[in-house]
């Protein structure tokens, strides 16, 4: 078994902890920002609210919240990773985010309407930073605790971890929320509030696995320019990878493609809800259908990894996901939302796997520290998700078509395919 320093890699406990954290974020990530809040916020809220004396649409604004979350997050994630990198702390910062992100979900149970739109938009946005920050943590762990050739399939396990995680509890609130009264609630609204509580729970609570099992760093002695380490590492990275043409390409590709991916999987409920009439139990079986797909897909296009290579199975999806974005444009009818659903779901786990995975190959042999890598790699992905959720607000805000918007990240996954085709992943 290979050791680095004191500690061992590739132990089956460890990389299983480690996939337990997606386990328990993951359901953040499904029941709230996909499956059942995006529904009910538009629900419970005026079709215009009033916004810095203006009225814009709920779901514009649901969308710019989503963005303005990723904005504060990209500019944290580098002063927090130098925090943790130089004071020993990146692990703390991983439970930080987590205790973070699962007590403003507690606290969406309080929001029932437009009196508290305000709580709602806000610890929500505050339950985005603390899931969002916790990854960079967590995705800087993959070459820590396994060699490299089992990249692929570990990071393949961590989301099957969590899309089987999140599915279970999805299952459960479908559930309660269906048969309220069975489950002593008064009303639907009432259970699905409820679900919310769950999550929160469900998060801190399977989080305790990895924090037990991850190796921490050792501490170190705090130090006055410790902040801005952050930044300075991320401009090393730049400057290094300025002169590696596969990876700057990559990254590049990655950032086109990470737009479309990001805000298709958190805008696809309220595009469901809003332009073809889905209720909330119908979204609930939707994206249930995704998840399991998903699973199935992120262990599908480790296959075609392995078999033709990381380049082969990502210009795959891309291509499929190209088509999702044009097709969803001419959907009318309940059936093709959920074949299009289905299509989502194999692609989505598969693109993100072998995204992290293909980085991680792309990472020059020898790197002392892979954090700062990950770290770039994160708050490129961040800095996406603004540009593609801000872009699909703004055009659904302007044109009042989700379905413009839609067609318009299409194009974000053309440029991300142009861009792939430059790559050679030479360490398949």
């Amino acid at each position: 078994m290979h050791t680095s320093g004191d500690f061992q890699l590739n132990d089956k406990r460890v990389i299983n902890g480690w996939a337990f954290f997606d386990w328990a974020n993951s359901a953040f990530a499904l029941v709230i920002t996909a499956a059942i809040f995006p529904a009910y916020y538009v629900a419970v809220t005026d079709e215009y609210i009033p916004f810095f004396g203006t009225d814009i649409s709920n779901s514009a604004l649901y969308a710019y919240a989503i963005s303005f979350s990723y904005f504060l997050i990209a500019v944290l994630s580098p002063i927090l990773s130098g925090i943790a990198d130089y004071g020993g702390r990146r692990k703390f910062f991983l439970q930080a985010f987590t205790i973070m992100g699962s007590l403003a979900c507690l606290t969406l149970f309080f929001f029932k309407g437009m009196e508290q739109v305000t709580l709602g938009t806000v610890s929500f946005m505050v339950a985005m930073i603390g899931f969002a920050g916790g990854l960079v943590f967590y995705n800087a762990f993959l070459p820590v605790i396994v060699t490299e050739d089992r990249y692929d399939r570990v990071s393949a396990k961590g989301f099957a971890f969590g899309y089987t995680g999140s599915v279970i509890l999805l299952v459960f609130n479908l559930v309660m929320i269906q048969f309220y009264d069975t489950f002593g609630f008064p009303s639907e609204g009432v259970a699905t509030r409820f679900a919310f509580l769950t999550v929160g729970l469900w998060w801190i609570g399977f989080a305790l696995i990895p924090f037990k099992r991850l190796p921490s760093d050792a501490r170190q002695k705090a130090k006055p320019d410790m902040i801005k380490k952050g930044f300075q590492e991320l401009q090393k990275v730049w400057q290094a990878v300025r002169s590696q043409p596969n990876t700057r390409s990559f990254l590049m590709s990655f950032f086109a493609y990470s737009a479309g991916v990001q805000t298709v999987l958190f805008l696809a409920a309220t595009f469901a809800e809003k332009e073809l009439n889905f209720e909330t139990v119908e979204l609930i079986a939707i994206i249930l259908l995704l998840q399991v797909v998903a699973i199935a897909g992120a262990y599908i296009f480790a296959w075609v990894s392995e078999w033709k290579g990381n380049k082969i199975s990502l210009i795959s999806m891309l291509l499929i996901w190209m088509s999702i974005c044009t097709i969803g444009y001419f959907v009318q009818a309940k059936v093709q939302f959920y074949v299009l659903a289905a299509t989502v779901g194999l692609v989505m786990g598969g693109i993100q796997s072998m995204s992290r995975s293909t980085y991680s190959k792309l990472i020059p042999e020898g790197t002392k520290d892979p954090t700062s890598y990950f770290s770039f790699y994160d708050v490129l992905e961040k800095v996406a998700i603004i540009l593609g959720t801000f872009t699909f607000g703004a055009i659904n805000q302007v044109t009042g078509s989700m379905r413009l918007s839609l067609l318009v990240l299409g194009g974000f996954f053309l440029i991300g395919l142009l861009l792939l085709m430059r790559v050679k992943v030479e360490r398949d």
